[in-house]
């Protein structure tokens, strides 16, 4: 599923470009995607659609701290089934994110959501990176050149 994510991301870099679900399947089909493979995004792609307009986003890097509606000293707890779908590397990952100020309380909501609708347990860092990518996309936002080097440092697996 993961490599489906990847070819609509290099070929739709905007969200609002992609076609709808229906005629990006076929457009998936085409490119010689398992059917399997297909549906499980396709599915993905929906329920972060509605996750990403669901939700409010704060864009951190150009709203002032009192516009956040966590305090400073706010702490996420993961629950045990986030604990051991997305395992410490992946959790690490997403603290490196929110320390460095590039992923949002909301946008790391929208993370945790998708992370949790993949069937791999504990999910891998390298697809928690595309996970992550994928919710940028979604919002219309594209990561600075530091963030996006880090999160497509596997060269197979995204060419950016």
């Amino acid at each position: 599923m993961f490599e489906v994510l990847v070819f609509v991301y290099e070929n739709y870099w905007h969200g609002d470009a992609c076609p709808e679900l229906a005629q990006l399947g076929r457009k998936l089909s085409a490119a010689g995607f398992e059917a399997d493979d297909i549906s499980q995004a396709l599915q993905w792609l929906d329920g972060l659609s509605i996750a990403s307009h669901h939700t409010e986003l704060i864009d951190i890097s150009q709203s002032s701290p009192e516009h956040h509606t966590e305090s400073a000293h706010s702490l996420r707890v993961y629950s045990v089934a986030e604990q051991d779908r997305l395992g410490a590397a992946c959790l690490g990952f997403i603290r490196f994110l929110e320390t460095a100020e590039v992923l949002s309380p909301h946008m790391r909501e929208i993370v945790l959501d998708r992370a949790m609708a993949v069937a791999t347990q504990p999910i891998d860092l390298d697809d928690l990176k595309i996970i992550v990518l994928m919710v940028y996309w979604s919002v219309g936002l594209e990561p600075d050149a530091l963030v996006l080097d880090e999160l497509c440092d596997d060269a197979d697996r995204v060419a950016h």
